[in-house]
């Protein structure tokens, strides 16, 4: 691992995602339903409006995006692993540290897949802790209060240095067509991601030199598109806009305008706690295969059968971007 980048005060890392909140019920209605991250918080850090999940915009895949710098196509149910290692699982590995240095704390049970990757060379090795839904994988959906005592205790307790939290409510009352819980759950996760930092700046070993990244993995359908606000995962506006509230010891004050997405938090977080990411990755491609009919059916209209879809993996540079005005102040207003 490199040496430690000069000046560098961050030794601890926590991302909060706050599931599937869309812009005009939270940034774009300030200080509405976010008042605290709006006001106090945004003052204490910088603030990205002009982030994006400009992908696959549903939960696994946007948190895929978060921990592996990758943009997939994933399913969504919490039965397929990210193609690529997570910064948890690189940060192990180049630290040597246990597992208990690393935690996914989150109120969706699903949500177990970013702790490991398919990709034969990681998988299974340097995996870290979870703590997710009611009692693990299959158990449900769990309250994001209790997310939050969780992840407290979890932060008291073994003092990771790299943790995911995952709060739920405003995705899971959006699907369920409850506004009035949707609304509230932004609400509740506003006040939950203060509590959080108030945390860290109070206790040892965390104070002076914590990190909190403050994002959405997706956004919803704006108004008049596919069930509006219930519903999100396509390329509308709406499902698109993110946005990165980043607050810590190295990160300058002010608005960002310079165009970042969901991918460009992992490369940030390497520079953090100064850990490497392969340059080189895989991408998961759906590659459609016409199959040869025999001689004498060749006047015949194709069969389903003669259609066959596999996935593929395509290897690419990795195309995510340190967000740098984090840290030198260029490109603010």
């Amino acid at each position: 691992m490199n040496t430690k980048e000069k000046g560098m005060r961050t030794e601890y890392v926590v991302i909060v995602v706050i599931d599937g909140t869309r812009w005009s019920e939270t940034w774009g209605a300030t200080p509405g339903l976010i008042p605290n991250m709006s006001g106090e918080l945004r003052k204490e850090g910088s603030f990205l409006p002009k982030f994006y999940n400009d992908a696959y915009t549903y939960t696994n895949s946007g948190h895929a995006a978060i921990l592996t710098g990758v943009n997939q196509p994933i399913d969504n149910y919490g039965d397929e692993l990210p193609a690529n290692p997570s910064i948890f699982q690189y940060y192990l590995k180049q630290t040597g540290k246990p597992a208990t240095s690393a935690w996914i704390v989150s109120s969706k049970d699903k949500l177990h897949i970013l702790a490991d990757t398919k990709r034969p060379d990681w998988k299974g090795t340097f995996n870290p802790s979870v703590n997710a839904g009611v009692n693990g994988p299959g158990t449900g959906y769990r309250q994001d209060s209790l997310t939050l005592v969780e992840a407290k205790r979890v932060l008291a307790t073994h003092k990771p240095n790299l943790m995911l939290i995952n709060f739920m409510e405003p995705d899971g009352y959006a699907h369920a067509g409850n506004e009035e819980y949707y609304l509230r759950g932004i609400m509740r996760n506003d006040r939950y991601v203060k509590e959080l930092w108030d945390f860290l700046n109070e206790q040892a070993p965390f104070k002076g030199n914590t990190t909190l990244l403050i994002t959405t993995d997706h956004g919803r359908h704006l108004d008049g598109i596919d069930g509006g606000w219930m519903e999100h995962g396509d390329n509308c506006a709406g499902c698109q806009q993110s946005y990165l509230l980043a607050l810590g010891p190295d990160f300058r004050r002010g608005e960002i305008e310079t165009r970042y997405t969901l991918i460009d938090i992992a490369p940030t977080v390497a520079r953090l706690l100064n850990f490497t990411m392969d340059s080189v990755v895989v991408v998961p491609r759906v590659d459609t295969t016409v199959v040869e009919l025999a001689m004498d059916t060749t006047l015949m209209a194709a069969r389903k059968d003669s259609i066959r879809l596999e996935i593929k993996m395509d290897t690419t540079v990795l195309k995510a971007r340190v967000i740098e005005e984090l840290f030198s102040g260029k490109g603010r207003r």
